[in-house]
């Protein structure tokens, strides 16, 4: 087969949220509009005025790992790793198969390791020097997340790689993947993103006045702020002969990605630049706007963020704004996981048939006046999504998904 005309289908998920760990109990919470929001415990939240997060609860990782030493890792390695196994064997695949063809793994993430670096930073406030161990130095690199992955797998011979491009790095990996599994460079990806919560970047939003002190309400009226978030999503990409060949399930096709940065404002997208990315994403996917069935959004649930976002996506789409949804009502925002789990959910809602919720909605705001599918969700049938994932700094990634369309012409189900 030319490798100009390699498709790139996604068989397997990985899952790691505040609404559930695991394919199975993602798809299920999201079909119910379940939201996790709760008190945030992982770190000391004293003396912040809000103090609810969205946290993965009950996570073992001497119950989730094989060969990665939970004390030789911080948390947000562990839960990378810990989602490339479930991918891996949601796929039906082996640690050997992926042995014996070459691969890519690319994590993406906002924070890496910061909460290893605060934790670093308390005992060398009370120890001094000592505190900095080979052991604590290595639990709090970044580039751990990919590499993590690689260990936890045995995989000794393959290309890692960690993207730091905040929250639009869940996608930034899955294009890389994209790239890499349809040029023939690589035969199989593991993609995705993931984060843990961390002081640094709770206090960070709480002082730009981003928190909301009870829940993320996207495209709300009385939406004040975000939830921060943790969790990972990882997605295994291969080509459509290979996924074929050995009769798996084949959840949805990658069809295409955008990506821009118009490095305009630190914290504020920059709507005509996102209605670019949006237009890239199309073009690159060979999908004309009005194929699109469903839109999972940035959605921070911020002032600034949904009305932009919104008005990006009408230049983009005129009146014929397909339906749009916000998740982080659901699961926070988890900054690196956001658009890994946006593009699993997205890839759900194709291969299952339904439209996830906008949860916590009471209102829609006049500016973001389209349809955010109100705290329930609904049967559908869902062919093209566009997963959108926006960043500070203008990092902009948007991946498009679609369902899978087999040689006989006919769709997966």
């Amino acid at each position: 087969m030319s490798t100009e005309h390699r498709r790139v289908v996604l068989t397997g998920c990985g899952v790691l949220s505040s609404i559930g760990t695991g394919v199975a109990e993602f798809t299920a919470a999201l079909r119910a509009g379940r939201v996790g929001t709760g008190d945030i415990t992982v770190f000391d939240a004293t003396g912040f005025a809000a103090r609810r997060g969205h946290q993965v609860n009950g996570f073992e990782a001497s119950a989730r790992l094989r060969a990665l030493r939970p004390e030789d890792s911080g948390r947000a390695s562990q839960f990378s790793a810990a989602a490339a196994r479930m991918a891996l064997e949601d796929a039906g695949l082996t640690e050997e198969q992926l042995r014996e063809r070459r691969g890519t793994i690319v994590i993406g993430t906002t924070d890496g390791e910061v909460g290893e670096l605060d934790l670093l930073a308390e005992s060398a406030l009370s120890i001094g020097l000592a505190a900095f161990t080979g052991r604590a130095m290595s639990r709090s690199a970044t580039g751990s997340l990919a590499l993590s992955v690689a260990r936890e797998l045995g995989l000794s011979d393959v290309e890692t790689g960690t993207v730091a491009t905040a929250c639009a790095a869940g996608n930034y990996a899955i294009g890389s993947g994209f790239d890499a599994v349809r040029s023939g460079e690589a035969e199989w990806a593991l993609v995705g993103g993931a984060d843990a919560l961390n002081r640094k970047t709770f206090a960070g939003f709480s002082r730009l006045g981003l928190i909301d002190p009870q829940e993320c309400r996207p495209f709300d009226s009385e939406r004040k702020g975000l939830l921060t978030g943790e969790g990972a999503g990882l997605l295994l990409l291969e080509t459509e002969e290979s996924a074929l060949a050995r009769g798996a399930h084949i959840y949805a096709e990658v069809l295409g990605y955008g990506l821009n940065c118009d490095a305009a404002h630190p914290t504020a997208p920059e709507e005509d630049s996102v209605a670019r990315c949006i237009r890239i994403a199309l073009e690159n996917a060979s999908v004309k706007p009005e194929e699109v069935d469903l839109i999972s959004a940035h959605g921070t649930g911020t002032p600034t963020n949904d009305t932009t976002e919104i008005a990006a996506i009408r230049q983009v789409y005129g009146e014929g704004v397909p339906r749009t949804v916000g998740l982080k009502g659901m699961i926070g925002h988890t900054m690196g996981a956001a658009s890994a789990l946006g593009a699993i959910a997205s890839a759900l809602a194709i291969r299952h048939g339904f439209v996830p919720p906008t949860a916590n909605h009471r209102t829609t705001d006049p500016a973001c006046d389209v349809d955010v599918v109100p705290n329930e969700s609904i049967p559908a049938d869902v062919r093209i999504v566009q997963n959108n994932g926006l960043a500070f700094g203008g990092n902009n990634a948007v991946v498009l998904l679609g369902r899978h369309e087999n040689p006989r012409g006919e769709y997966a189900r």
